[in-house]
This record gives C-alpha cells, structure tokens and sequence, in this order.
C-alpha cells in the first residue's frame, strides 16, 4: 500500500462519490424535465410531482447518508485520539480543541502529537494548517 501523506491522504469511494451523484443528480433532473413536460401538456401532473418529490427525497437521503456516516466516524476519532493523547502525555487533551481539529491531528505520528497539540491551540491552527504541519505522518486507511 502506498505511503500515506498530506498529499494522498483523502479517499473517495467511487460506488457512492461518483455513480450514486451521478445517479441521484440524474434522477432529480429527469423528474424536473417530466415535469416541464407535463406542465407543458396539461397531462399526468400528478404523477410528475410525485417523481419530483422522490428525487428530492433521495437527494436529502443521499446527504443525509453522508452526514451521518461522518458523524459517527467523527465520534470515534475523537474518542480514539483522546485515548491516544492520554496514553502519550499522561493528560486529557486541551478542551479548546475542535473536533475538526483533533481530526486533522490523528494523523500526526506519537512523538509530535504532544508538541502539535499544543502549537495548534496557540495558534489556533485550521485542519489544513495541521496536516501540514506533520513531519512523521501516521495513516489513516479506514476513512473515507
């Protein structure tokens, strides 16, 4: 498996990034054109509305999937991490943390996750300022 670094480090699953937005931009753009046409004609309205409001369903479905997977990733990297910053300083973590931020710092390896803490709540480092700053990366495979 190929080193994991700043630069490679973000995973997309093509099943769900790429053919299910298409699918699901598609259906709502179908729906909206049967639409249109029925409009047009004065025939199978009802039916046309319908299409639209499921296409608007899966939409909000197809986010909502997203978030949630997300949420719960989020929950347990920053439960991990904590764990992880606990074992290395013998200290909770710096309660001004953000969870983004905290994120951004599972990748840092054991030796300067201490020091990176610090630096990112003193300087009230942003995710990607964080990742940047990493010299000895550890990877992370499992999110995507």
């Amino acid at each position: 498996m190929e080193q994991q670094n700043y630069g490679n480090h973000r995973k997309m699953d093509p099943g769900y990034h790429y053919l299910l937005t298409l699918l699901t931009l598609l259906f709502l753009v179908g729906s909206l054109v049967y639409l249109g046409m029925s409009l047009a004609k004065g025939e199978r309205i009802f039916e046309a509305v319908l299409f639209v409001l499921g296409s608007l369903i899966a939409c909000v479905h197809f986010l909502k999937l997203r978030v949630y997977a997300l949420k719960a990733q989020d929950r347990a990297i920053f439960a991990e991490e904590s764990l992880r910053h606990y074992l290395i300083t013998g200290q909770r973590a710096d309660s001004r943390l953000t969870i983004k931020q905290i994120i951004a710092l599972r990748f840092a390896s054991d030796e300067e996750l201490a020091a990176l803490s610090t630096k990112t709540v003193n300087e009230n480092l942003n995710p990607d300022d964080i990742k940047k700053a990493i010299t000895h990366w550890k990877a992370d495979h499992n999110r995507l």
